[in-house]
């Protein structure tokens, strides 16, 4: 039996309302006790957290890690290792794969390819629709028995109301969770940036926020229609954070997430056709962000995700427009969300529950906390330890982050996941 000891550290669990400084104990991949030592416990293996924090491994509700399809931008290989360093122990990946995720092979290549690069808590989302086109429902069932824990339909619009309601009435039935991100295609129209000053200014295609905010009210009406669970992800704007408020307020199942990115960068941060800032949904306005922090500190928006979408050069060359969006966003999840505690936006027991507890609570999986009995997902990181964005310490195949060369504070000196250790820094 491996047994490990994480001693002296400042142990923050929000799911158990733990904050005080002790030991955890694992045993078997699994934690065995929170500050008590258990009788007889002989550690195979101590780890020395002094002046660090100690809390549940992170669980990231959206990704891209590029296998299969586009392996010249990201392998499984570079994203785990680029996910272990940040301290995210669980992955779901988005279904835009190539193939699509809408048969139970793809879904059994997934998890394949997962064990193949030894991170195996990666859950695939199934698609919504036969290979994302929006008019022919996925066979959901099958999908949710070869593994899948959600179904979606990526950035992909579904092509009429009608086909999404019989989509949540089906996915209602098997008590499958909808991870939907609100979009109006036909209102987005191809843009790249918010419809604002800065789109103005530069002459860029722009994206109303209605796009957003229509597409979450009729997905609203639908989910107290269709009783369907619905995950509403990568909100951008005020008004979608007062809708999912009033939902929840009136007793919907509903939750939502916000990308990192969003919580930092406004309109007003793209330098001008800067490839790196080309995200979907666009970065909106200074108002919206700030509305955007408070919904996360009421608790309005529960989760935060990295939105990880790597890129290889060739993605990001040409006119804004023309590139593709999306940013690499895993390793710089931690220091911004403790940008957020520093900027008094969050308490720091908000942004740990917001990467672990809440998610898993979405999810409904037994991760997310340090409960005995539960897989031994573990992060320990130090808040204070500052370091640079560049190819030194960079994992991730994508280096197509605004954030490259900066220097940011917090990072991930171990990760576990079910009680084995994947990241260790200077040794990742």
């Amino acid at each position: 039996m491996n047994q490990i000891q994480i001693d002296h550290g400042r142990i923050i669990d929000p799911a158990n309302k733990i904050d005080r400084v002790g030991s955890v104990y694992i045993a078997d991949g699994k934690i065995v006790s929170v500050t008590n030592e258990p009788a007889g416990f002989q550690p195979d293996k101590v780890i020395n957290a002094g002046s660090q924090i100690v809390c549940p491994g992170f669980i990231d509700l959206s990704t891209r890690l590029r296998e299969p399809g586009q392996n010249r931008k990201a392998t499984f290989a570079s994203e785990t290792v680029a996910a272990a360093s940040a301290g995210v122990t669980t992955l779901c990946l988005q279904p835009d794969t190539v193939p699509v995720i809408d048969t139970p092979a793809v879904a059994e290549l997934i998890k394949e390819l997962a064990e193949k690069a030894g991170y195996p808590q990666i859950y695939p989302i199934a698609a919504l629709t036969h290979k994302l086109e929006g008019t022919e429902l996925s066979s959901m069932l099958s999908l949710k028995q070869a593994g899948c824990i959600a179904v979606g339909n990526a950035n992909q619009p579904v092509r009429n109301l009608l086909i999404l309601r019989r989509a949540m009435e089906y996915a209602a039935s098997h008590d499958l969770l909808l991870m939907f991100r609100p979009n109006d295609y036909w209102l987005g129209n191809n843009g790249c940036a918010h419809e604002g000053a800065v789109a103005t200014r530069y002459g860029l295609p722009s994206i109303p926020e209605a796009a957003e905010t229509i597409a979450l009210a009729q997905c609203l009406e639908l989910a107290e229609l269709t009783g369907c669970r619905v995950h509403f992800g990568q909100l951008s704007c005020k008004r979608s954070v007062i809708k999912i408020h009033q939902a929840k307020k009136y007793g919907l199942d509903v939750s939502a997430d916000v990308a990192i990115h969003q919580l930092h960068l406004t309109e007003n941060d793209m330098a001008p056709f800067d490839s790196a800032y080309h995200v979907l949904p666009p970065l909106r306005t200074e108002a919206d962000k700030q509305y955007l922090r408070q919904g996360l500190a009421w608790g309005t928006l529960n989760s935060i995700c990295s939105d990880h979408q790597p890129h290889d050069i060739d993605a990001k060359l040409g006119a804004f427009p023309e590139t593709e969006p999306g940013m690499s966003s895993l390793e710089t999840l931690l220091p911004l969300m403790l940008q957020l505690v520093t900027q008094h936006a969050i308490t720091l027991e908000q942004g740990i529950a917001a990467l672990s507890a809440n998610p898993a609570r979405v999810l409904r999986l037994n991760n997310g906390a340090l409960t005995p009995g539960f897989s031994a997902d573990v992060c320990v990181f130090d808040p204070e330890l500052e370091w640079q964005v560049n190819s030194e310490n960079w994992r991730s195949q994508g280096a197509n982050t605004p954030f490259w060369g900066q220097t940011l504070k917090g990072r991930v000196t171990h990760t576990l996941q079910a009680g084995k250790i994947i990241h260790s820094l200077g040794k990742s």
